[in-house]
């Protein structure tokens, strides 16, 4: 796991690129530890090379462009994402045309081609991007944010306005196996009502019902499809892939909303920028200060501290907490929350009572510092004073939750808790718990 990885062997495929129309042979060939994935214009004077990285990307026009001067590799994603899936860290990926071929529209060509390489351990550490602090990408309905977390996962909801697909969410810690068995499969897709126009700019020239799931006016024009949600994860596949243009592999929880090429790119340079670059980037980093911590906690943590339970258990993370004086915490709001259902169909709004709800659970963690052991007292809502609700928290939002002790006695306490999304204030209450101690 902590080593970096390459391939023992050389391999090649050929096939059709998806948006070039190019009959490509791809080859996949060693790199030495801390090489990264470069690619190879071997069809052009000097085979000039293009690192896999975030800041060579010159085009995200339905797929992922990279370039330097006249040389260009186009749709990257989905070879990319087979690496991210695989653990590889070190290629050389050479090609005798512009495009990767795209096979079926999903990661299975590259991956099942480079697993026949056999993939080898390398005598080198593998360099992480460890999360440390929330980043936060939002530009008009969609929104992308990586959290702390143990290991890489993806949690992302699409909406479509179409019967086809409509609204699908999935969520996956991403891993070998489940990389191999769950998302490579998964194919890119268009609308039928889209080609001609995209066939007009120059792309989709390789496209077919056998490179890509076709979306018709009231239905699918393939015979099925190889998973109901196939479509979300095909973006979890590309969002996979985009991101692997960091040069590192992450250690962290991605959520995403709406996203595509463009937003993925964008999102992954603030990233860099927050992450890689040290703290100048002020302008990407969320605008709170977090508290010192001892010990962040995920959700099965939670779990042993908190009563509630789903569809109830209104915090995702504890990301920062000084028992008995300060509580930092998230609640992602998704579409697939039960309470949109009624609330409202047609323009959904998190209610006001929820918000506070979330606030309250959050702020409940402030009397227990056991980083994560059975609590011996349980917190009860007594009362709430001067409550303000600034905006609305809808689906694709991410309730960042600040919370201080104001008073404390053996039973009974009082905080102030403030909600934010994006930096800006949503709600703020003062809250009193009363204190019961609980037998274990």
């Amino acid at each position: 796991m902590n080593k970096q990885k390459t391939i023992a062997n050389e391999v090649s495929f050929s096939g059709v690129g998806l948006h070039t129309g190019s009959l490509t042979t791809v080859t996949f060939k060693p790199a030495p530890p801390n090489t990264g994935v470069v690619f190879r214009r071997v069809d052009l004077p000097g085979s000039p090379e293009i690192p896999a990285d975030i800041d060579h990307v010159v085009d995200v026009s339905r797929g992922t462009t990279i370039g330097i001067g006249e040389a260009r590799v186009h749709t990257v994603e989905h070879g990319l994402a087979a690496m991210v899936g695989l653990g590889i860290d070190n290629l050389y990926v050479e090609l005798d045309a512009p495009e990767i071929p795209n096979g079926d529209g999903s990661a299975l060509p590259v991956m099942t081609t480079l697993l026949k390489a056999d993939i080898v351990e390398q005598d080198a550490e593998k360099k992480w991007i460890t999360v440390d602090r929330p980043v936060y990408y939002r530009q008009d309905d969609a929104t992308l944010s990586l959290l702390p977390a143990d290991q890489f996962r993806i949690t992302l909801t699409i909406a479509y306005d179409h019967v086809a697909i409509g609204t699908q969410y999935a969520s996956f810690t991403v891993d070998e196996e489940t990389f191999k068995t769950q998302i490579a499969p998964a194919r890119t897709f268009c609308f039928l009502r889209e080609v001609r126009m995209l066939q007009e700019q120059g792309l989709i020239m390789g496209g077919s019902l056998e490179s890509a799931v076709v979306i018709g006016d009231e239905a699918i024009l393939n015979d099925d499809l190889r998973f109901p949600d196939e479509f979300v994860r095909h973006k979890i596949l590309d969002l996979m892939g985009d991101m692997f243009l960091l040069g590192r592999p992450i250690r962290g929880h991605v959520v995403g909303v709406k996203c595509g090429h463009e937003k993925n790119v964008q999102f992954s340079q603030q990233i860099k920028k927050s992450c890689l670059e040290g703290s100048g980037a002020k302008s990407v980093r969320d605008p709170r200060t977090f508290l010192p911590t001892s010990g962040t906690l995920d959700v099965n943590k939670i779990i042993k501290i908190l009563p509630h339970r789903y569809p109830f258990l209104l915090v995702d993370r504890i990301l920062s907490l000084d028992p008995f004086k300060r509580v930092s915490g998230i609640k992602n709001v998704t579409v697939n929350e039960p309470f949109f259902q009624g609330h409202w169909p047609d323009i959904p709004v998190m209610p006001g009572v929820l918000i506070i709800e979330a606030m309250a659970q959050v702020s409940s963690l402030l009397i227990f510092g056991h980083n994560g052991e059975p609590a011996d007292k349980l917190a009860f809502f007594l009362g709430i004073e001067k409550a303000k609700f600034r905006r609305t928290v809808v689906p694709g939002d991410q309730l960042f939750i600040e919370s201080e002790m104001l008073r404390h006695r053996h039973n009974a306490c009082k905080v102030r808790a403030v909600a934010h999304v994006d930096g800006a204030v949503v709600a703020e209450a003062i809250m009193t718990f009363g204190l019961m101690q609980i037998e274990q």
